[in-house]
């Protein structure tokens, strides 16, 4: 089972603000990358046409820590965590580590936490139980990598 995922990327001009440093905005597109990678990497999209009923992953609480600036052309690593597996919600860690060579420069930490939701006819979202083909596949990560 899946606890974690990793992805590697460089920051891109249109990422960054009059100051050169990626705008904090950004960290939130990040986070939805690496979330949609680990879903891939466990063989499902984070858009479930194919589950009946469909599913949905609202976002309900979202942070970060910022603990150094990232640039323009910077290689970056994003390590996603599952900190929390409860019935209807996941709660994601991430870290921004900046990479130099072989060394990593820890940039920032994030957290998320999505809620699994299903729409009624008319529309209207409510919390569902994360289906067990999805669960079957993810489990938290360990205590020790988790950051306190």
């Amino acid at each position: 089972m899946a606890h974690e995922f990793k992805f590697v990327r460089t920051v891109e001009f249109s990422e960054t603000d009059m100051a050169g440093i990626v705008h904090f905005s950004n960290y939130c597109k990040y986070m939805e990358s690496a979330e949609h990678r680990f879903f891939q990497s466990i063989g499902f999209s984070i858009f479930t046409s194919n589950l009946d009923p469909p599913i949905g992953w609202p976002r309900v609480h979202t942070s970060f820590d910022f603990k150094k600036p990232l640039r323009f052309e910077d290689e970056i690593e994003i390590h996603l965590l599952v900190a929390e597996l409860r019935s209807k919600a996941i709660t994601y860690q991430f870290r921004f580590n900046k990479l130099n060579g072989n060394d990593r420069e820890l940039a920032a930490t994030g957290n998320l936490t999505v809620v699994c939701v299903s729409r009624s006819d008319d529309g209207e979202m409510k919390a569902c139980n994360i289906p067990e083909e999805i669960t079957s596949k993810i489990e938290p990560a360990p205590a020790e990598l988790l950051e306190s």
